[in-house]
């Protein structure tokens, strides 16, 4: 007896010599016909095939055939004919009868000896076969059960990992959404502050002048400009990013739905049993090699996506922070030029107010300049006049003592007095009329300060109107949850 694995060269498995008749010639009748059967996955091995069942012994029915035996093998007698049947005689002699019966028992016994080692061999190799079969079946099962649980891994990792993207992209929308929230609530101050400079510019003519109030609202114009232009730019970095979150997003759920798909096969491969209804023959499935990867870029595809998802994550993160920083800053850089414009505008209304007050008081102290210097050009009016009658009479006087006759016509003292009084009285004319006139230039001075005065004045109620309109527009201002996004 040979060992296990090794029936198809086993002594009782070679042709089997007879003791009775010759050895048989195989006929190709029997060996074409026979039909072999294959079990699944074992189609191009050799299966035992004994020969006992394989050849068929052929035993010569003629005379011809006979001849062309070897003259060693026994020979059966000739066939009696009818017309030499009273001749008959004994065939075979009890030897040979005894010979043959012993002969039959023998190779009875030799063939129930081969059959027994067959079927215990047999016995044995279904035995070990069921035991291999059996072990590899639960060897391939417990590989479906660790496959299954590296899905479970690799699926919980992937439904964790697009958790936390998912969270991270709506925190990241909504930082999108505070950026251009506060890029439009810096509208409308930008709005009013573009506003002011605008009316400041009806100021007129010395009121016209680049004070600290124009030169805070440009700033503040700058400011707020550059505030907008930071805070669009960072949201289309943050639109960037978030077609990167969504690249990763769907690459995570894409290799999820394939897990689920496959940890659904195996489940439904690992329940599968001896028993089960859904089983059934695929001849060739097992030539068939449609796999695309290998246990280790396999779980790297999956390491790969969720390395990539979480560099996004980590990216959105830093923009995430460099959004509140950028949104508190710009709100504190907005609320201190704002604060800024306001005093620079409170400070030229008050200096301008003062100013006013000024120019009212010099107005009021010109109209009474005016109004005493009005008076003086009357009195010097009626002194002038009141020195004619004394003009005449010295006059008078002087042209009637003319009239004196001969020697009486001396230059007498009142002769001298009364020449004196002409002079000094003509000199006092003069030197009224000359005080007459600077009286009127002065007062055509004093006038004309006034209309000056009362310009400047209007001046300044103009440019004291328009800086309190500009305050009055600028008494709101979006508050800093606003500034930094909040609605």
């Amino acid at each position: 007896m040979e060992f296990l694995g090794t029936t198809q060269t086993a002594s009782y498995c070679g042709p089997k010599k007879s003791y009775l008749f010759p050895e048989p010639v195989p006929t190709s009748t029997t060996q074409d016909s026979y039909q072999s059967y294959y079990l699944p996955g074992y189609r191009y091995l050799n299966s035992w095939r004994p020969s006992l069942f394989y050849r068929v012994s052929a035993v010569p029915t003629n005379s011809g055939e006979q001849g062309n035996m070897p003259l060693s093998a026994p020979l059966r007698p000739p066939t009696i004919l009818p017309s030499v049947r009273s001749a008959l005689y004994a065939r075979y002699s009890p030897r040979d009868w005894y010979q043959a019966n012993a002969v039959q028992y023998k190779g009875s016994e030799s063939c129930r000896h081969w059959a027994g080692r067959l079927n215990a061999d047999s016995l044995r190799l279904m035995q070990d076969k069921n035991q291999l079969t059996q072990q590899t079946q639960d060897n391939t099962g417990r590989s479906l059960g660790q496959r299954l649980s590296d899905i479970d891994f690799w699926r919980s990792e992937l439904t964790y990992e697009l958790e936390r993207l998912l969270t991270e992209i709506r925190a990241l929308e909504t930082a999108k959404r505070r950026l251009e929230c506060a890029a439009d609530e810096a509208q409308r101050p930008l709005k009013v502050a573009l506003e002011c400079l605008y009316n400041r510019e009806k100021r007129m003519g010395i009121d016209l002048v680049h004070d600290d109030v124009e030169k805070n609202l440009i700033r503040e114009v700058d400011l707020f400009k550059s505030c907008q232009e930071r805070m669009r730019k960072l949201a289309e970095r943050i639109d960037q990013q978030l077609g990167i979150n969504r690249d990763a997003q769907h690459a995570l759920e894409r290799d999820l739905s394939d897990k689920n798909s496959a940890h659904f096969i195996d489940e439904k491969c690992y329940n599968l049993r001896n028993t089960s209804d859904s089983i059934s023959f695929y001849h060739g499935v097992e030539k068939i090699d449609g796999t695309v990867s290998v246990p280790e870029t396999w779980a790297k595809f999956s390491d790969d996506n969720i390395r990539h998802s979480q560099n996004a994550r980590a990216n959105s993160i830093k923009l995430r922070e460099e959004t509140e920083n950028t949104l508190e800053n710009v709100s504190e850089e907005m609320w201190k030029q704002f604060t800024d414009t306001n005093l620079a505008f409170t400070n030229r209304i008050a200096e301008t107010a003062d100013t006013k007050n000024k120019l009212q008081t010099h107005l009021a102290k010109t109209l009474q300049e005016i109004f005493q210097t009005e008076n003086t050009i009357m009195l010097l009016e009626r002194a002038i006049m009141a020195k004619e009658c004394p003009l005449k009479v010295a006059q008078t006087r002087l042209e009637g003592r003319t009239r004196r006759p001969n020697v009486e016509l001396c230059r007498d003292i009142p002769q001298f007095k009364l020449v004196n009084e002409v002079f000094t009285i003509d000199d006092t004319l003069q030197t009224l009329k000359l005080r007459l006139r600077e009286a009127h230039d002065t007062l055509q001075l004093l006038v004309l300060n006034k209309a000056r005065l009362e310009h400047d004045l209007s001046v300044k109620a103009n440019s004291l109107f328009i800086d309190r309109k500009c305050m009055d527009m600028r008494k709101t201002f979006p508050s800093t949850p606003r500034l930094v996004g909040y609605t």
